[in-house]
């Protein structure tokens, strides 16, 4: 195995979050640079609220943003891949009870039979004390012998606590953003490693599952900071080497609040429908927590790989700026070549029941036109649909420009000039604008009582794009169907 091995472990709870997306790139990147390894680990522990449908899909959002890892259950098959599995805690039960034996065996755990409602009363007991509550089991001092019978007489099922040893010391570690962090061993009370139920709770699974998997640099939001104590405790008791922390920043939303639902799409696969590109995302939220050397606010994967050190992560609240994103994901979409913009746009076309002609050339020649004004792939729809096949449905303007006395005349000169051309696949801008000063001489009009029923005749509205630019990517049998439309409609 390499000696860099990172991890990034998602509870499968919901959709992945573009802070847990952020997580996984810079591990990802880490592990990239410095030719080691990135592994995915699924905590589903969370029997209530883990499902299957949701590791789908942060499976998906991982592999659409790129993030390629050595190890982990596939995104495809579900099925593991790598030498120190299984990859998904619910199939690692058997492992996290063999370290609980030995945590008991050596008597640094043991059972605990307090019910709910007794450490509910010491809750209370310590709120009116004003002190923080820690529980006070009185089973700490019973053998393992003691213990053991008791659980075979029936009755209450016992948890597994963690024994914190008596010795009042400081915990210390050099946290990767952060610096030097230390904590008082007081902080924290005798803690469950099992519940009743015999489930693991997240800080022993943690721990077993970043040692046997030999993590060696674990990246994470800035609040598992608190449990890192307990984690420390647990790694001590087990005599196993700590892997390096480092603490990410708190991503806030533009009210400068922890972000959140309230401040619009939080989700990779929302970003994904609103039609950002994986590219964009990744080096936005890069940008959240990380600065790149070279002062880069456009950057490709290989840059980002590149770049990345873990000396250039701060610890400062970054805030989530969603106009900046958009930025972000224009300038790489317009880098795109033509060929990769449309495959990339198309699925939204589609989506949106767009009939548009199967020419490579005619998509150039749109994409030209086009790419300038899109920001999202979204935007492609109602760019392109004036373009496409379908009827024409006239506005309340367009019925009133249509009630001027030159209105239908205009629409049938226009027509007819079609028609003279209709051996024409498109008109070019030159033909067009020939063909708008006949109209003009011909039915003796000028201004809006010209332009605007022509306008009308091409998009059933009479204000919109510039002609000249999307008349020629029209198909001439399309324009003569809707002015045929339109003089059918008044």
């Amino acid at each position: 195995m390499n000696s860099i091995r990172t991890r990034f472990a998602p509870s499968p709870t919901g959709y992945l979050h573009v802070g847990g997306a952020r997580t996984a790139l810079y591990s990802y990147l880490f592990a990239r640079k410095n030719g080691g390894d990135f592994i995915l680990r699924v905590e589903d522990t969370d029997e209530e609220r883990s499902t299957e449908d949701s590791m789908r899909m942060q499976l998906a959002d991982l592999k659409w943003l790129g993030y390629e890892y050595q190890e982990g259950v596939d995104a495809t098959t579900l099925k593991d891949r790598g030498p120190v599995g299984p990859y998904r805690q619910s199939q690692r039960l058997s492992i996290y009870r063999e370290h609980a034996d030995r945590l008991l065996k050596e008597g640094k755990a043991y059972y605990c039979f307090l019910t709910d409602d007794e450490i509910e009363r010491q809750r209370e007991d310590a709120m009116k004390a004003g002190r923080p509550h820690q529980v006070v089991s009185p089973y700490r001092d019973w053998s393992l012998k003691d213990a053991e019978k008791k659980i075979s007489e029936g009755g209450v099922k016992p948890t597994v606590r963690f024994r914190v040893p008596d010795l009042t010391r400081e915990y210390t570690f050099l946290d990767l953003v952060r610096g030097e962090v230390k904590f008082p061993s007081d902080m924290v009370g005798d803690f469950v490693l099992l519940r009743s139920g015999g489930m693991p709770v997240y800080n022993f699974c943690c721990v077993i599952d970043d040692a046997l998997m030999k993590i060696s640099h674990v990246l994470r939001a800035e609040e598992h900071l608190s449990n890192t104590l307990r984690q420390l405790m647990i790694y001590e008791a087990f005599g196993w080497a700590t892997p390096q922390f480092g603490h990410l920043s708190i991503i806030l939303g533009p009210d400068r609040q922890k972000l959140s639902k309230r401040h619009g799409a939080t989700s990779v696969n929302e970003y994904r429908e609103r039609g950002y590109l994986p590219e964009a995302l990744s080096n936005f939220i890069a940008l959240l927590g990380w600065s790149s050397p070279k002062a880069q606010e456009i950057l490709s994967m290989k840059d980002m790989i590149e770049q990345f050190s873990l000396d250039r992560l701060h610890s400062a609240a970054a805030v989530f700026d969603e106009a900046k994103l958009k930025w972000v994901n224009a300038q790489h979409l317009r880098a795109l070549p033509h060929d990769e913009l449309w495959r990339r746009a198309e699925p939204f076309l589609t989506g949106a029941g767009l009939k548009l002609p199967d020419d490579p050339d005619w998509r150039d020649r749109s994409l030209q036109v086009f790419k300038t004004s899109m920001e999202l792939l979204t935007d492609a729809v109602e760019l392109y649909r004036p373009l496409a096949k379908i009827p024409l449905t006239l506005t309340d303007e367009a019925r009133e420009t249509m009630s001027w006395p030159t209105s239908r005349g205009v629409i049938e000169e226009w027509r007819a000039q079609l028609k003279a051309k209709s051996g024409e696949s498109y008109l070019t801008e030159s033909e067009f604008s020939a063909i708008q000063e006949s109209v003009k001489t011909n039915r003796k009009v000028k201004g809006k009582e010209l332009f605007m029923p022509i306008r009308v005749a091409i998009l059933g509205k009479p204000h919109g794009a510039e002609l000249k630019v999307l008349v020629p990517l029209i198909e001439m049998s399309t324009l003569i169907e809707r002015a045929d439309q339109v003089l059918g409609f008044v």
